[in-house]
């Protein structure tokens, strides 16, 4: 299944240098991871993109598709059903559909982040009813369920053309 015919290697870009806060360093790390994936998933060919590389099923798209969903579920109270779903992009959604969606979301999560100034609250969430965990566990889980989907990311992206680099 890997290609050969194109290795296209991209510099890697180093981790951020932050501000001082506890805060400045999470929200700084997890927007690097963001930027990272959505790179790596950018461009990416159909239908390669949204075909299984390995045995479990996961793909480029579907990993960038549930990454969306955590996103909307942590910091916006999306509500999910069935987070294996989430692991497969619509057929209809392209490449280009999936990366946009993707940082449409994180822009607006970044919207809902500008106000948590204390890392103990809660994150602000609008079901009612249903408290969010705290800034500092929401910042950290998400910067462990993107670095780890951005793992995954990099080795599927360099078998389907040999692309590499963050």
């Amino acid at each position: 299944m890997p290609s050969t015919t194109r290795h296209t290697h991209r510099g890697d870009t180093p981790p951020p240098r932050t501000g001082s806060s506890e805060a400045e360093v999470l929200r700084g790390f997890l927007d690097y991871l963001r930027t990272s994936i959505a790179a790596k998933v950018d461009g990416a060919p159909e239908p390669q993109a949204r075909t299984a590389a390995v045995p479990s099923g996961t793909n480029l798209l579907g990993l960038l598709n549930h990454l969306t969903a955590v996103e909307r579920w942590l910091f916006l109270g999306d509500g999910v059903t069935d987070w294996r779903a989430t692991f497969q992009a619509a057929p209809a959604d392209s490449v280009a559909d999936i990366v946009a969606r993707y940082r449409e979301t994180v822009e607006r999560a970044n919207v809902a982040l500008d106000v948590c100034t204390d890392l103990d609250a809660p994150v602000p969430r609008p079901q009612q009813g249903r408290p969010g965990p705290s800034v500092r566990w929401a910042l950290t889980h998400m910067i462990e369920e993107t670095g780890r989907h951005a793992g995954h990311a990099d080795i599927l992206r360099e078998l389907i053309d040999g692309s590499t680099g963050r």
